[in-house]
């Protein structure tokens, strides 16, 4: 039961077309140069000893190559790989399974690690600590504590929050890294390594015209090669220039800046309906028909990137380069808030 519930979690996080497209060595792996020499060194070293990785922490938004480097580092050591994510370990039962399963030098990869049941996650400090793990059977007079010895292992945690860790969880692993945003240049060449693979005719100018409206994701940027290669397919006998990927991604109302239908629809919300702001999160959520939470996790952190929002203790205010693409000048007391 546990193995299916293994298998079902890795097939739901990775689709088939993202799995085609990962690299499984540090070579292939492109950007995040630091992260990645950082990385190569631990194994280098882990292996020269014949030792077991110490336990890793990835943080980082979503989509920028936390699970990919979870499979690169289990090929690099030559061990096995067990998928799961927080949010479906409901108890301990469940990660006494998963851990007992794992062999000498194996890596547990914990992804949203953020979201573990604060119950879950007070088994896992001796786990990762001393490498044991007590579990309770039965309630009341009959309550007995069984412990069992585990195989020592490798817990690779990734989290898009990594606030939201507890400070004991996090003082437990060996070694964090933090993923940013990709450069257009790197995601220019996963674009055409993407491209190779998929056997996609793709001319530099072209693959730079998709590394730019990107979001700085690699998962975007394979998202949209996607998408213009379909287009390409059916309008352009198969070749992506400048051009036919500006088309097919205007056909997604994406721009030039990478600002999509939603992120457009937030800033003109800010400059028409709040005159630029000042507004507070759960009144722009009602305004544009979303969940606060997704706003804050998934919208504004381009926006606040790129320089075109800001948050303030008052609410979230558009800044000169919101109202300049909109063809607005700042309102009244905008400057004050800059």
């Amino acid at each position: 039961m546990t193995e299916r519930f293994i298998t079902d979690t890795l097939n739901s996080s990775a689709t088939e077309f993202d799995v085609s497209l990962r690299p499984h060595r540090f070579q292939d792996f492109i950007g995040q140069s630091k992260v990645r020499e950082r990385l190569e060194l631990f194994v280098t070293a882990a292996r020269e000893r014949e030792d077991v990785l110490d336990h890793i922490l990835l943080s980082g938004p979503p989509g920028l190559g936390k699970t990919t480097l979870a499979y690169i580092l289990a090929e690099a050591m030559g061990v096995n790989l067990r998928v799961t994510s927080g949010p479906v370990i409901d108890k301990a039962g469940d990660l006494a399974g998963l851990l007992t399963n794992l062999e000498r030098g194996d890596i547990l990869f914990i992804d949203e690690i953020h979201r573990l049941h604060r119950s879950v996650e007070e088994y896992l400090y001796s786990a990762m600590e001393d490498f044991v793990i007590d579990i309770v059977i039965d309630q009341g007079p009959n309550a007995r504590s069984v412990r069992l010895n585990l195989k020592q292992f490798t817990l690779i945690g990734a989290t898009t929050r990594s606030g939201l860790l507890t400070a004991p969880l996090r003082s437990r692993f060996g070694l964090t890294n933090r993923l940013d945003y990709y450069k257009p240049e790197d995601l220019q060449s996963i674009i055409e390594r993407s491209a190779r693979i998929l056997n996609v005719d793709v001319m530099p100018d072209g693959a730079h015209e998709i590394a730019a409206r990107a979001r700085g994701t690699p998962r975007i940027a394979n998202n949209l090669l996607r998408w213009v290669r379909d287009y390409a397919q059916v309008k352009a006998d198969n070749v992506i220039t400048q051009d036919i990927a500006a088309q097919a991604l205007a056909m997604l109302d994406i721009d030039e800046h990478g600002l999509d239908e939603m992120d457009k629809r937030i800033l003109d919300t800010i400059l028409n309906k709040f005159s630029g702001g000042p507004v507070g999160i759960g009144s722009l959520a009602v305004s544009v028909g979303e969940e606060a939470g997704t706003l804050e996790e998934v919208y504004e952190p381009y926006l606040i990137q790129e320089g075109y929002l800001k948050r303030t203790p008052q609410g979230r205010v558009a800044t000169g380069l919101a109202h300049e693409k909109f063809g607005m000048k700042p309102g009244r007391g905008q400057d004050e808030l800059f």
